[in-house]
C-alpha cells in the first residue's frame, strides 16, 4: 500500500515468477499509454535495461519519471508514514531506517496518489497494480518545453509480490537502478578522550559552518564553547526590525551579524554545486529542527527567512543540551599562539568590550566575511592570507508574476508550481577603464550572473557598518511576495585589484558601500536609503526620474532626517518606471525597507563593474524574457555575496603561517581551523554547513588518534 510504510514481502521484490495477466517487457496497458500521451513521455521503451544489475534489491530507484503538475496539489508527506530522520547521531544508538529515506507517497487512494502510481507504472512499463508501494526521493519541473510543464521525479520502489525485474521495460531516459539509502552520519564517542587539561575547543561564529562544527563537536563529547559576536536569534530579529522601520542600526545585532549568521534572513536556500554524503546530513539535521520536511525531496529546497530563526533556535538548543557552550554578543577578539599553536582565545564582550582570555585546545574560525576585523587579526597573528575573486553589483527586481510567465508559460498559474525562480551566467568583454582588455590575454573576459534568486521576496537592508549601505535578498518559505529579486553580479579578480595588499578588497566594499550612502542622502535620502536606477536609465545612461528635491543634503538633526524619509521613495509605492523614453509597461514596486533614491549607480559602483552589467543585461534577458525590461529596478550596492579573501589552510583543514615555506609537504600544526564562506570555503548555506562537518571530522579523527 503506496500510503503504508515500505517493506518487502515474503519472497522479496523481483522474486518468484510473472503473475497471471502481467506486461511482458515491452508490454503496454491503456492507463500506460495515455499517461505516455499526457507527459509527453515516448512511447517506444528504452533498448539498453540489465534487469541482473537489481538482483536482490529489495527497492529500486526509478528516476527521470514525467509526473503531472496536479501531483503536486497534495504534500507527499503523510503522518502515517513519516520517516525519522538520523541527524547527526551514532550509528549504534540510531540505527539507519531499514525503510528508504526518502519522502512518503501521498495518501492512499487520492488523485495525486493515483497520478504518481500510474506515472511510475509508465515509466517502468508494468500495470499500476504492479507496484505495492512507492516513497519520493526527488522532485524538479522540467519547463524546458512551455506547452508541457511538468515534474520530473526520482522514487524508491518496491514492487508487487510475483513481478520479477526482468518484467520491467523502462521508457527511454527512464533510468533503474537497486536503491541505495543515504548512510547516516556517525560520530564517535570521544567522552573519555577529551580532558580538562586540553583547554576548550573554540567556535568562533554561529552561522551555518560554526552551527553544524560545533554541533558534531558536542555530539562526540568534546562540550566545545561556541562565541557569537551577534545577538540571539530573537534580540537579533527585534533589532533588524526596528533598523528597517528606520531606527538607528545596531553592530551586534543586524542582517550580517548574530544567531544563524546572514543566511538566518535570507531565502534559506539550500542547493549547493558541490558534491558530498553530508548534503543528507545537513537536510535531516534541519528537518530535525523545525524545517519542512520537503526539503528532503525538493531538487531547490529552501527553508525560508520566518522559518528559519526557530530552526537555528533549536540547533544552538541542541548543541547546548549535548555538552556545548554558547555565549552570544561574544567576539573573537584575539588568538594568542605559543610555539606555532594555538594556546588561547581572547574574547570579548560585543557591548562592554571587556575582555578575556580563554585557555583553548584548538579554535575554528567560522565567522562569515563581514567579520573583516578577523581578517586583520589573522594577518596581524602571522597566519596566511590570500587574495580570492568574488563579485560585486546589484539586486534586480521584477513582478514575481513577469517571471513566471518567462518560465512557465501558459501553466504558470498552476498553483503546484508555486514561485518560478532562474540562475544565469554570461561572460562579456572584460574592460579597463573603458578600454576593451587584450582580446589574447587570459582575463579577455568577464563573468556576469545571477546569485541567490528570491522567488517572491524582498530586498533587504544588510549593513553592518556605519555609514554604509549593503542589499541583500530574503523570501519567506511561501514565497508570495509581489516581486522576484536576485543579485546582478560581476566578478571582481585579483588583478582588479591596486598593489599586493590582501584587504584591497575589503577596502573596495567598504569604499562602495560608503559611496552608496552618501549618494543616497546627497540626492535627498534619508540615512541608509539605498540608490535605485531602472535597467532602462542604466543602460542609457541616465539618472531616474522620481520627482524628488535633488542635491540636498540632510543634516543630523531629528526634523531634518524625518524630512528626508519624507522624500524617500518608501517600499511597496507604485511608480511607472520608464515609461515613456522606454515605453515599459512595467510596474515594480521596490520592497527594499528604508526605502530608495533614484540615482545614478555609476556613482558608486566601479566603472569595470557597471560596464559588466550594462553588458550582460541584454545577453541574460535573452536567456529570459523580460528579464532586461527597462522598468525592472535595480537596487544597490550588493557587495557581500562572497569573501574576497582566504584563510589558507592545510590538507588537515589547518590555518598555515604565512612563515611556513610556499612548498613544503609539512601539514600546519596551528590548530587553528578557517572555516565556511568567511574563510573561503564555501559558497552559501549548505557548502559551510559542509564544510562545518569535514572540520569537525579532521578534529574528531585527531582525537581518536591519540
Amino acid at each position: 500500500m503506496s500510503g503504508a510504510k515500505l517493506s518487502t514481502g515474503s519472497k522479496g521484490p523481483g522474486g518468484g515468477k510473472k503473475a497471471a495477466g502481467r506486461p511482458h517487457r515491452g508490454g503496454k496497458t491503456k492507463s500506460q499509454a495515455s499517461s505516455r500521451q499526457r507527459t509527453g513521455r515516448p512511447s517506444h521503451r528504452g533498448a539498453s535495461f540489465d534487469a541482473s544489475a537489481l538482483e536482490g534489491a529489495k527497492f529500486i530507484e526509478v528516476s527521470n519519471v514525467a509526473l503531472l503538475l496536479d501531483a503536486g496539489l497534495e504534500s507527499p508527506a503523510s503522518e502515517v508514514n513519516r520517516l525519522t530522520p538520523v541527524p547527526l547521531s551514532t550509528e549504534t544508538n540510531h540505527p539507519a531506517p531499514a525503510t528508504p529515506a526518502a519522502s512518503p507517497a501521498p495518501a492512499e487512494g487520492s488523485h495525486a496518489e493515483s497520478l504518481s502510481r500510474t506515472a511510475i507504472a509508465s515509466a517502468l512499463g508494468v500495470a499500476p497494480e504492479d507496484i505495492a508501494s512507492f516513497s519520493l526521493v526527488k522532485r524538479s519541473v522540467d519547463a524546458r518545453k512551455k506547452s508541457n510543464v511538468h515534474f520530473n521525479a526520482t522514487y524508491a520502489v518496491r514492487l508487487a509480490q510475483g513481478v520479477v525485474y526482468d518484467a520491467l521495460s523502462p521508457a527511454r531516459g527512464v533510468n533503474v537502478r537497486a536503491y541505495d539509502p543515504p548512510a547516516p552520519l556517525t560520530i564517535p564517542d570521544l567522552r573519555s578522550l577529551a580532558t580538562s587539561s586540553d583547554g576548550r575547543i573554540v567556535v568562533a561564529g554561529t552561522g551555518p559552518a560554526g552551527l553544524f562544527c560545533a554541533l558534531f563537536l558536542a555530539e562526540a563529547g568534546l562540550r566545545p564553547l561556541v562565541v557569537e559576536r551577534g545577538a540571539a536569534v530573537d534580540e537579533r530579529t527585534a533589532a533588524i526590525e526596528s533598523f528597517d522601520a528606520g531606527g538607528p542600526l545596531d553592530a551586534a545585532a543586524n542582517v550580517q551579524f548574530g544567531e544563524g549568521g546572514a543566511g538566518t534572513f535570507s531565502d534559506g536556500k539550500l542547493t549547493t554545486g558541490t558534491k558530498s554524503p553530508h548534503i543528507r546530513h545537513v537536510l535531516e539535521a534541519f528537518v530535525q529542527a523545525g524545517a519542512p520536511d520537503e526539503i528532503l525531496w525538493q531538487a531547490k529546497p529552501h527553508i525560508g527567512t520566518d522559518k528559519l530563526p526557530a530552526v537555528v533556535k533549536s540547533i544552538r538548543e541542541r548543541i547546548i543540551s549535548a555538552g556545548g557552550e554558547v555565549r552570544f554578543l561574544t567576539r573573537l577578539a584575539d588568538i594568542e599562539l605559543s610555539g606555532g599553536a594555538v594556546c588561547s582565545a581572547v574574547l570579548e564582550d560585543s557591548r562592554t568590550g571587556a575582555r578575556e582570555a580563554v585557555k583553548a585546545s584548538r579554535v575554528i574560525v567560522a565567522c562569515g566575511h563581514s567579520a573583516r576585523d578577523v581578517f586583520e587579526l589573522a594577518r596581524d597573528r602571522g597566519f596566511a592570507l590570500e587574495r580570492k575573486p568574488f563579485s560585486m553589483g546589484v539586486r534586480i527586481e521584477h513582478p514575481q508574476t513577469l517571471i513566471n510567465r518567462a518560465q512557465y508559460g501558459a501553466a504558470a498559474k498552476h498553483t503546484a508550481l508555486g514561485a518560478a525562480d532562474y540562475k544565469m551566467a554570461v561572460r562579456v568583454p572584460a574592460r579597463a577603464n573603458g578600454i576593451r582588455t587584450d582580446a589574447t590575454s587570459e582575463n579577455a573576459t568577464r563573468g556576469v550572473y545571477t546569485f541567490c534568486m528570491c522567488p517572491g521576496g524582498e530586498v533587504v537592508a544588510a549593513a553592518s557598518e556605519e555609514g554604509g549601505v549593503v542589499v541583500n535578498g530574503m523570501s519567506r518559505f511561501a514565497r508570495d511576495g509581489e516581486n522576484s529579486n536576485s543579485a546582478l553580479l560581476a566578478d571582481v579578480r585579483p588583478d582588479d585589484l591596486p598593489g599586493d595588499d590582501v584587504m584591497e578588497g575589503v577596502r573596495l566594499q567598504r569604499e562602495v558601500e560608503r559611496a552608496a550612502f552618501e549618494l543616497a542622502c546627497r540626492n535627498g535620502g534619508a540615512p541608509y536609503a539605498a540608490p535605485a536606477q531602472t535597467v532602462g536609465d542604466f543602460l542609457a545612461g541616465a539618472t531616474s526620474s522620481s520627482g524628488q528635491p535633488e542635491g540636498r543634503q540632510p543634516s543630523d538633526t531629528v526634523a531634518a532626517a524625518s524630512e528626508a524619509r519624507c522624500r524617500t521613495v518608501v517600499p511597496g509605492s507604485h511608480r511607472r518606471v520608464g515609461a515613456p523614453e522606454s515605453h515599459s509597461r512595467l510596474v515594480v514596486r521596490p520592497s527594499y525597507p528604508r526605502g530608495v533614491v533614484w540615482c545614478d549607480l555609476r556613482e558608486c559602483l566601479p566603472e569595470f563593474i557597471c560596464d559588466a552589467l550594462a553588458q550582460g543585461l541584454p545577453l541574460l534577458d535573452a536567456k529570459l524574457h523580460g528579464f532586461a525590461d527597462p522598468g525592472a529596478v535595480l537596487t544597490g550596492p550588493e557587495t557581500r555575496s562572497s569573501s574576497p579573501i582566504r584563510m589558507v589552510r592545510g590538507q588537515n583543514f589547518q590555518a598555515r603561517l604565512a612563515s611556513d615555506l610556499p612548498d613544503s609537504d609539512e601539514e600546519p600544526a596551528t590548530r587553528v581551523y578557517p572555516c565556511g564562506e568567511g574563510a573561503g570555503y564555501a559558497g552559501g548555506i549548505m557548502s559551510a554547513a559542509v564544510d562545518g562537518l569535514r572540520v569537525a571530522e579532521a578534529i574528531a579523527a585527531e582525537f581518536s588518534s591519540r
